[in-house]
């Protein structure tokens, strides 16, 4: 062991909304119960590429006793995350499916816009979802975090219809997973326009947040609309923009 800079958590800071697992390229950081942790020590660079991005001040830099940063083991230790773990085959609940001609024809039943479901597209979470699934080609994406379904009133009609819709805990899940796996979605799909529902709490803003990152990694110009959502169900706010990504210089 020798003092070298390596990252430090405040816990208590930390709201575990995962920027810094999205922002560290060694795949060092995890979120771990709703906190970001270090995996180990020798996947850290100590260079803090993750400190940009934590909104709460919870990361820092500082020089201390540790195990020196490996990078052959850390090569070795993204490549094993980066394994794509095949979901078992013959599940009708991982089956894609796009039922939209089913609801034209229901249609004309009861009339009733707040009961109505607008839901076309089968399955919604993101981590069952194929990065190929034909749905997902030329349409308007929602990506909406799932505590917004149980807060705002007649979220079928005002945020589902018309949408193929994608869902996900931002807190709870694998942040950097969550980011590769939409990269794929943006650069495989041709995707006419994505919105964003999350709530207003500060961890649910880890969803826009890698949404935003990963469109411009896929390299894509989508239209970016995003709704936050208070806790009592209130829109705290809605604005759409354009996503441009950032231009790659090529030496």
């Amino acid at each position: 062991m020798a003092i070298r800079n390596i990252i430090e958590i405040d816990e208590e800071k930390c709201n575990g909304c995962g920027n810094c697992v999205t922002d560290c390229a060694e795949a060092a950081l995890q979120i771990v119960n709703g906190k970001a942790k270090l995996v180990k020590e020798i996947y850290c660079d100590g260079l803090g590429a993750c400190l940009g991005g934590c909104p709460t001040g919870a990361l820092k830099i500082v020089q201390r006793d540790s195990d020196p940063f490996d990078e052959h083991a850390t090569e070795k230790h993204m490549a094993e995350l980066k394994k794509v773990k095949e979901i078992p085959r013959g599940c009708p609940g991982t089956k894609s499916m796009d039922f939209s001609g089913q609801h034209e024809q229901d249609a004309g039943g009861s009339g009733v816009a707040e009961t109505k479901p607008e839901l076309t597209n089968w399955p919604v979470q993101l981590k069952l979802i194929a990065t190929t699934a034909p749905y997902l080609n030329n349409a308007d994406l929602l990506l909406a975090a799932d505590c917004t379904a149980f807060s705002a009133i007649n979220f079928h009609g005002r945020f589902i219809r018309g949408k193929k819709v994608i869902i996900g805990c931002p807190k709870l899940d694998d942040s950097q997973a969550y980011f590769e796996k939409l990269t794929e979605i943006f650069r495989l799909n041709e995707i006419k326009s994505l919105t964003v529902v999350r709530m207003e709490v500060p961890c649910c803003g880890g969803l826009s947040f890698i949404a935003k990152k990963a469109v411009e990694a896929s390299g894509r110009e989508i239209p970016y609309n995003e709704v936050v959502i208070g806790i009592k169900g209130e829109i705290k706010s809605e604005g759409m923009t354009p996503l441009i990504p950032k231009l790659q210089t090529i030496s």
